[in-house]
């Protein structure tokens, strides 16, 4: 991080709203990208206002060894997981006795079938693996961490990634031999 956004952070803390706005327009648009992975535009650009709102409030206890955009997007992340509870999403713990865990890190895909595609097709998953498919795979979160920010059990966050994971190559291997006729 530049000497210059350090400087505009400390003033930020000082309640300079010049310089409050000079960090909202240097991340507005990253994080209403974040946002709109959760929630549609309206609510969408609702949260991300509102996460700035609560990071500047919560200035104080930002860590200069993370990066600033980092610690936002936890809050935005957050704020908008909120958001989904409030609408009464569950991320119910589900059977898991019986499913055998495959390796998370295998999210290999033809090479025909574009990030978008897959992007897309994320979108069309049941929210419940939704969110944990963006979380883990987009965010880069790990199981943990998924299931703090979700308040469900890691084996829920596995079997949720798991059957998400599952529907995605269904979808793709559909859009994939559709593409080929």
């Amino acid at each position: 991080m530049s000497n210059n956004h350090n400087l505009l952070i400390e003033r930020c803390k000082k309640g300079d709203e010049k310089a409050m706005m000079q960090i909202y327009d240097a991340y507005c648009g990253a994080m209403f990208q974040i946002s709109c992975r959760y929630l549609c535009d309206e609510d969408a650009k609702d949260a991300m206002q509102e996460s700035f709102i609560k990071a500047f409030a919560k200035l104080e206890s930002y860590q200069p060894e993370f990066t600033f955009g980092s610690w936002l997007k936890k809050i935005v992340i957050n704020h908008c997981i909120d958001q989904l509870k409030k609408k009464r999403l569950k991320f119910a713990e589900t059977e898991v006795a019986n499913l055998n865990i495959e390796d998370d890190n295998d999210w290999t895909f033809s090479s025909e079938i574009s990030k978008q595609q897959i992007i897309d097709a994320i979108e069309t998953l049941d929210n419940k693996y939704k969110i944990v498919v963006q979380l883990y795979l987009i965010e880069g979160y790990d199981h943990e961490e998924i299931s703090s920010i979700l308040e469900i059990p890691t084996k829920t966050s596995r079997t949720h990634l798991r059957r998400g994971k599952l529907k995605l190559r269904e979808l793709l291997k559909t859009h994939y031999n559709e593409a080929r006729y």
